[in-house]
């Protein structure tokens, strides 16, 4: 008789341990290539990014659309005007819970309702100063960073990982990278998750089902840290131009950027700030890098990006905002649980925005170097 195991069994087994999967050894034939990753702050570059957003059907009731803008102010990321174009009846910015985004109402029955959004931005490389102390942010400004939401708990299971993932740690900086490891070791890219997933890291750890997109495991990093008493954020966002560092997945195509959305975190660490963090993009990396699945986070690709991505990340992506449960202004829908894709809603019924064929968008980026 044969026997199977899921990985709700492999979790079952983390109530009393923690499990790390045991990648089997890389190929002789991928250690040949052999990158460097090392995003260091310089100068500042300068984006237009232009959404086109169209109802591929007129909507026979009244309908409206959001599209994300920017809204980041750091020491990595400037955010400008946005200048819009289009045929709805009402058109202007709006605040929705910590984001900021376009709204467009349009009357039933506008043929072809369609937008254009035009947003500035400027972004820079980033990384933290290891040696350097930072200014402490007030306690009551890292009070919403430690708080739950509605798909990252910090309680029931993910407090008990949690736990056993820092047992014994003595500083934040130890628990974050602990926590920053276990993902890149016990979780992996999927592929076939629609979007960026959802981010219902409940859901993953009950389930065993550890595999998934950006808002997935950058969303466990989060909740983990934040259950683990250290504040933590994901920045919702797009890669808007090629990595400078030769990865193919770890940078956005300007001319064709749907689908290019991506969220990163950031853990704020007492004496340094807030670092950046991202073991999603080290999973895509290893998935999706080369023609085979990496299944080595020391494999000679893997390692300059794990190191690299606990600490800094490259300033080839813009976000719109660190914002949950975000409530769309003037929808009758529940909140979103982040705001990344552009959204429609008409006749009481929210659009998929990654349905093609009834939701087209456009994305592109340029590059303004004068």
């Amino acid at each position: 008789m044969s026997m199977s195991f899921t990985r709700r069994d492999v979790l079952k087994g983390m109530s009393s341990a923690l499990v790390a999967v045991a990648w089997p050894p890389a190929r002789a034939a991928q250690v040949a290539d052999e990158r460097h990753f090392e995003p260091l702050p310089g100068s500042w570059r300068t984006f237009e990014i232009e959404t086109v957003v169209t109802l591929h059907k007129p909507p026979r009731t009244a309908a409206t659309l959001w599209i994300p803008t920017p809204v980041v102010n750091t020491d990595w990321q400037r955010s400008m005007e946005s200048v819009w174009a289009g045929n709805a009846r009402s058109m202007r910015l709006a605040t929705a819970g910590g984001a900021q985004c376009f709204v467009a109402e349009f009357d039933a029955g506008q043929s072809e309702p369609s937008i254009r959004l035009t947003s500035r931005v400027q972004t820079r490389n980033r990384a933290v100063d290891w040696s350097a102390t930072s200014a402490t942010e007030d306690e009551s400004s890292l009070r919403q960073w430690l708080a739950p939401t509605s798909y990252k708990p910090t309680d029931g299971i993910v407090l008990k990982i949690a736990e056993q993932i820092v047992e014994g740690a003595r500083t934040d900086k130890e628990k974050a990278r602990r926590i920053y490891d276990w993902i890149i070791v016990n979780t992996y890219r999927e592929p076939k998750v629609r979007g960026c997933g959802l981010g219902d890291i409940k859901f993953m750890l009950e389930s065993g089902d550890l595999g998934g997109k950006c808002a997935d495991l950058n969303g466990l990093l989060v909740g983990l840290c934040r259950a683990a008493g250290i504040p933590a954020r994901d920045n919702f966002g797009l890669r808007v131009a090629p990595s400078a560092f030769g990865y193919r997945e770890l940078g956005g195509n300007p001319t064709k950027l749907e689908g290019a959305q991506h969220c990163r975190a950031e853990v704020y660490l007492r004496g340094h700030g807030w670092i950046a963090a991202d073991p999603a993009d080290v999973a895509k990396v290893m998935r999706q890098e080369t023609g085979e699945w990496i299944k080595d986070a020391d494999h000679p690709i893997v390692a300059p990006v794990r190191k690299a991505l606990f600490g800094r990340w490259e300033g080839n992506w813009i976000a719109y905002n660190a914002a949950s449960d975000v409530p769309l202004p003037g929808s009758s829908g529940k909140p979103l649980p982040f705001l990344m894709y552009p959204q429609a809603e008409s006749g009481g019924r929210r659009h998929d925005p990654l349905d093609a064929e009834n939701f087209v968008y456009k994305i592109h980026a340029r590059e303004i170097t004068a």
